[in-house]
């Protein structure tokens, strides 16, 4: 094999050479020149979007299907045996389709010929004004013109940050460092949000997030049953990972009649598992957030009992390994910082078997290292890149003893 041939792909989407050389916006298969120039291998391809390279969004538009899915299987393969984790089973890695996004983080800048709006350069706070982005919902990338003429409109002096969620009303948008100045500015926006049938509009003027648009109470459908997003709640970034996370947990912890979700959100897995298994099922959703825990506490009431929820911090006070012992079965979905507190009370309990759901393989292996000390043998683990083109890897693990 030529030194100077790409062998693998790095972490952050580099191209690495057999002698250790990262070459950016490569693939393996490729060659590099002697003037440092690329030469196309098989797996290499024109990227989807004219702003691929310039915007911080997608690093891995140049790789082919076959190349990103490898690249989501490797990255958590290769983090589980970092940690000297034994991998069971490999489930067939999923990826999020074409368009399928249904929440983004945007920024805008309102300028002397009107306004730029859209996702930041790579590595710079500089703007780039979305023509496009064949990774958004359509519904979300419909949006941005208007949003842009809005900002040039009545948006401040400043940077302006923009959430877009999809939730079952429509769009939701979330507008912070933007002051509202005077009669006008407020009149533009309500027409706004009329003229564009917003489920929501929330503005932080600098004081918190305020709801100046709400036809109905804006609720998002967690495995059929409608729950109230608040605003700035997480939200699985596509449907179709979220169904599949689901379906993992619910094979997973098929025959288990009571069962611990830990920070449960809203309660996307809670419900799930709520309506399958075996009667009488009992779901506990733990969570710290207060504004996700009361929506899961609302809506818990249309599970038939089936769904009970509590308010606690797992990171400043975990449930201890004596709680933990008395479920059939612990599903967790930390943060991207993992669960470190909460895996050293779940790897000294009786619990038989747990689900850990993980938007970090960096984090997840580490905590996956002490379950596997402690006697859980990692059964299942499947790969999930539902951000489309980018290096950000989730994945379902499972473990039993």
């Amino acid at each position: 094999m030529p030194v100077n041939e790409i062998v693998r792909l790095a972490a952050k989407g580099d191209g690495v050479t057999a002698s250790g050389q990262h070459v950016a916006f490569s693939v393996p298969g490729d060659t590099i020149t002697a003037d440092g120039g690329i030469e196309r291998g098989d797996h290499h391809v024109d990227p989807a979007c004219r702003h691929f390279a310039v915007c911080g969004g997608c690093q891995l538009q140049h790789a082919d299907e076959q190349m990103l899915r490898a690249f989501v299987r490797d990255r958590v393969i290769n983090a589980a045996r970092g940690q000297g984790v034994e991998v069971g089973e490999v489930l067939t890695e999923h990826l999020s389709p074409v368009q399928s996004r249904r929440r983004a983080s945007l920024h805008a800048l309102r300028t002397a010929n009107g306004a730029v709006l859209g996702f930041r350069e790579a590595g710079s706070h500089r703007l780039v004004d979305l023509a496009e982005c064949p990774v958004l919902r359509p519904e979300l990338t419909a949006l941005i013109p208007a949003m842009r003429e809005f900002v040039a409109k009545h948006g401040p002096k400043g940077n302006v940050d923009i959430t877009l969620t999809l939730c079952d009303q429509g769009v939701d948008v979330g507008l912070s460092h933007f002051p509202l100045e005077g009669l006008a500015a407020t009149e533009g926006t309500l027409d706004f949000a009329r003229q564009h049938a917003l489920a929501r509009l929330t503005i932080d003027q600098g004081y918190g997030p305020e709801t100046v648009w709400e036809p109905e109470p804006a609720t998002v459908s967690l495995s059929g049953i409608p729950v109230a997003l608040p605003a700035g709640a997480f939200l699985q970034a596509t449907q179709d990972a979220e169904d599949l996370m689901v379906s993992d947990a619910r094979i997973a912890l098929g025959d288990a009649r009571i069962v611990a979700d830990l920070f449960a959100g809203l309660g996307t897995f809670a419900f799930g598992l709520a309506r399958s298994g075996p009667e009488g099922r009992k779901v506990l959703a733990v969570e710290a957030d207060q504004s996700a825990h009361l929506a899961c506490k609302a809506s818990a009431a249309r599970s038939g009992g089936r769904v009970l929820t509590t308010h606690r911090d797992l990171f400043r006070n975990p449930l201890q390994a004596e709680e933990l012992s008395r479920f059939d079965g612990v599903l967790l979905d930390p943060p991207r910082a993992g669960a470190k507190a909460q895996i050293s009370q779940l790897a000294k309990s009786d619990c038989p078997r747990t689900v850990y759901i993980s938007c970090n393989p960096s984090s997840w292996a580490r905590d996956a290292a002490v379950l596997c000390e402690a006697g859980y043998q990692l059964e299942t683990l499947r790969p999930v890149g539902q951000f489309r083109w980018s290096t950000h890897v989730e994945l379902v693990s499972v473990f039993s003893r």
